[in-house]
């Protein structure tokens, strides 16, 4: 069903993306794990018990005790959701709307490959990158933390914790290929495809600050991410992140079936 000679192109094409996204990552992630020191901890406490509201929006927050405890406060509130989800949606409008867009898609669809097989390779393009973005990430988070830190990060919890993160970031994904596949114009797709996560984004950092506007979690789809959750193995955050994947395999079968019906006036 998927078109081989189609997905290495577009494969191709995202390698820039991946090794831009890939340094970025790389960046923050070795350079917070570094910073795991007692003295230092103190420091970045001092910041959050000065500026609650700030550093709770992120999900950033004091008294972390353990190193996977320091790095899901300062990496997976932020950094580790942020940067992966702009090469979803960097990626997930280039690979049907942009097409489209461009006239390009005529081309492929004329040729002997049926639609669905063009959506689903396209779908497999991007996630292949989110894999390949999230599997790095964890690769290089457990070298910076046994370089550093030998013995003292708990794989195992957070093995559970990038599954957990890798279905946020496939549901994503899934609003960003369904948006590029309903979309004919990329500025719709984009706005579409780009708005809802950036929006439950906004919605996730009011509720972090907590107040009156915790309400907010009730209302984006990052509250059922619960990275404490899963390093402490509560079986609700873990059906969260099933809820996740369910989700994100409808948005990508949706996709698929409305570009297969879709209208491109050729």
């Amino acid at each position: 069903m998927m078109n081989m000679a189609l997905y290495k192109r577009e494969m191709k094409g995202s390698i820039k993306q991946l090794i831009i996204f890939g340094a970025v990552i790389t960046l923050y992630v070795s350079i917070i794990i570094s910073m795991y020191d007692p003295e230092l901890m103190k420091t970045l406490d001092g910041f959050a018990e000065a500026m609650p509201e700030l550093m709770a929006a992120v999900g950033m927050r004091a008294n972390a005790g353990t190193l996977l405890g320091f790095m899901v406060s300062y990496l997976y509130g932020f950094i580790l959701l942020i940067f992966p989800m702009l090469f979803s949606i960097l990626k997930g409008n280039a690979l049907i709307a942009k097409y489209v867009d461009k006239g390009s898609m005529a081309l492929l669809a004329a040729a002997p490959v049926k639609r669905r097989t063009i959506a689903f390779t396209q779908m497999k393009v991007l996630i292949s990158g989110i894999v390949l973005l999230i599997l790095y990430s964890t690769i290089l988070e457990i070298i910076c933390a046994e370089s550093g830190f030998h013995g003292e990060l708990d794989i195992t919890a957070l093995f559970v914790v990038n599954g957990g993160l890798l279905c946020l970031h496939l549901f994503i994904g899934g609003i960003c290929f369904l948006s590029s596949c309903i979309c004919s114009d990329t500025k719709y797709s984009v706005a579409l495809g780009a708005g809802i996560p950036i929006f439950m984004y906004v919605l996730q950092m009011l509720a972090n600050v907590g107040g009156d506007a915790e309400a907010a979690k009730y209302f984006t789809f990052f509250t059922l991410f619960d990275a404490d959750g899963l390093v402490a193995g509560e079986s609700k955050a873990i059906i969260s992140v099933l809820i996740l994947f369910t989700g994100a395999s409808i948005l990508y079968a949706l996709g698929i079936m409305i570009f297969d019906r879709k209208d491109l006036h050729i």
